[in-house]
């Protein structure tokens, strides 16, 4: 095996010494989110949008003006207000001012943010765990279609709010992982930080979502919610939604690496008790990522 430029100028490190490296960027991370969170540049442009976008009730032309600062994001906006997830009879969206009608400022939002996130993922510094964060993607977009079919066809949840909650349900992980590539011996240890994530990202990930002045609603919807408990048959809160979507993913490694089989377990269970959707979920999951490559 070729050994990259990290593992031939940094003196490998096991036992103890690895294990204090791993404790030294969860020790890092803590006092980041203590204080005042510094994200990637990438979501530079997502926040300013949030921030600007904060009153629910700013007009839809005042929003086309500040979005389109913004190429790529008002780019998205447009390809997804003309997608079959919100224009299933093929009607488009002529402009971007009507795009933004038809979406809403919640949705605008959420869009910023799934864009600052691909962004992060395919920067430079990340590159090293490509792997892993492609799966990271393609569970965040498989769970966040997943989240509103549930809510509108099971719920009264608001489906854009479940596919909000969806979207950012791992952003500790992403978080971790690009904090991660900052450190030498975990980028040549991505399953050390595949491990990492796994145990903490949860936790890393509340505290970033209040950072990015998400609701309450959404937040509390993805505490635990890779944590194994019964799999319900009727979906009544946010929480059950994320948890059930996030489950119907067989394909995701924290599900094999916690239950051994992927398709065992609570995620057998989920994906026969709402077998009838999983045509849609997969139909609009492959939307999301056709918008969002």
């Amino acid at each position: 095996m070729t050994m990259n430029s990290d593992q031939e100028s940094i003196p490998d490190k096991v036992g103890d010494a690895l294990r204090a490296q791993r404790f030294q960027m969860l020790e890092d991370i803590a006092r980041e989110l203590a204080g005042d969170v510094v994200f990637p540049t990438s979501f530079d442009a997502a926040l300013r949008l949030r921030k600007e976008m904060q009153n629910p009730d700013l007009p839809t032309a005042r929003i086309a003006q500040i979005v389109n600062v913004e190429p790529l994001v008002a780019t998205k906006l447009m390809q997804m207000a003309n997608s079959v997830l919100y224009s299933p009879d093929g009607t488009p969206a002529r402009n971007l001012q009507a795009a933004i009608a038809r979406l809403g400022v919640e949705l605008v939002r959420t869009t910023a943010l799934a864009i600052a996130m691909n962004q992060l993922i395919r920067s430079k510094d990340m590159a090293i765990f490509s792997d892993l964060t492609q799966t990271l993607w393609d569970h965040t977009l498989k769970t966040a279609a997943a989240a509103r079919v549930l809510a509108r066809n099971y719920t009264r949840v608001n489906p854009d709010e479940a596919l909000l909650a969806g979207l950012v349900h791992d952003l500790g992980a992403f978080y971790m992982a690009y904090r991660a590539a900052q450190y030498a011996e975990l980028r040549a240890r991505p399953d050390t930080v595949k491990y990492l994530i796994m145990q903490w990202h949860e936790s890393i990930g509340v505290t970033l979502l209040h950072a990015l002045g998400v609701s309450e609603e959404v937040v509390n919807a993805t505490i635990d919610h890779d944590q194994p408990r019964a799999v319900p048959t009727t979906l009544r809160t946010l929480a059950e939604i994320i948890y059930v979507g996030s489950m119907l993913d067989a394909d995701y490694f924290g599900r094999a690496q916690r239950e051994g089989d992927p398709a065992g377990g609570e995620t057998a269970i989920a994906r026969q008790n709402f077998a009838e959707v999983l045509p849609q979920i997969d139909a609009d999951a492959q939307a999301m990522h056709a918008i969002f490559i």
